[in-house]
């Protein structure tokens, strides 16, 4: 979602008004977050997130749930001054769930802990191959019908 950055999609993640806590980074809505958080990606070369490790508690009443997932991002700068740099977060989104109106699930609040990251010298590092638009073969995959791969 962040990569292809489809403002219908996200809406459909995020209570309106949810609220957003990225420590000394952000804090705001998830409206808020995403202009800031699309503004960020935009200058960067490119970027890749990986979520797993998914810990999520349904109340008894069902109407509520919590959740944990650890997160890796990578994020590559562009060149400037002859140095590109990966900027490397591994952490955890700390989620609370509710029900909207239409009674889907989505996430009311957020937060993220940094538990580590890392800065490193990518500068010699191969060119990305990854594209932010319809160029992308998942793209592809997507629009086509679920199937035996063509040959």
């Amino acid at each position: 979602m962040i990569r292809a950055r489809a403002a219908s999609l996200y809406g459909t993640v995020f209570m309106p008004g949810a609220t957003m806590d990225y420590g000394d980074y952000f804090s705001g809505t998830a409206e808020e977050f995403r202009d800031w958080v699309w503004a960020a990606h935009e200058a960067m070369q490119v970027h890749s997130h990986q979520i797993t490790n998914v810990l999520v508690e349904l109340d008894s009443s069902g109407g509520a749930a919590v959740s944990e997932a650890y997160v890796t991002v990578c994020l590559r700068t562009r060149p400037s001054g002859g140095t590109v740099t990966d900027i490397v977060d591994r952490g955890r989104y700390l989620d609370r769930w509710s029900k909207g109106p239409d009674n889907e699930w989505r996430i009311a609040a957020r937060r993220f802990r940094s538990d580590v990251q890392q800065l490193s010298d990518a500068g010699s590092s191969p060119s990305p191959v990854a594209a932010r638009d319809p160029s992308d073969p998942s793209y592809e995959l997507f629009r086509a019908p679920a199937g035996p791969p063509k040959a």
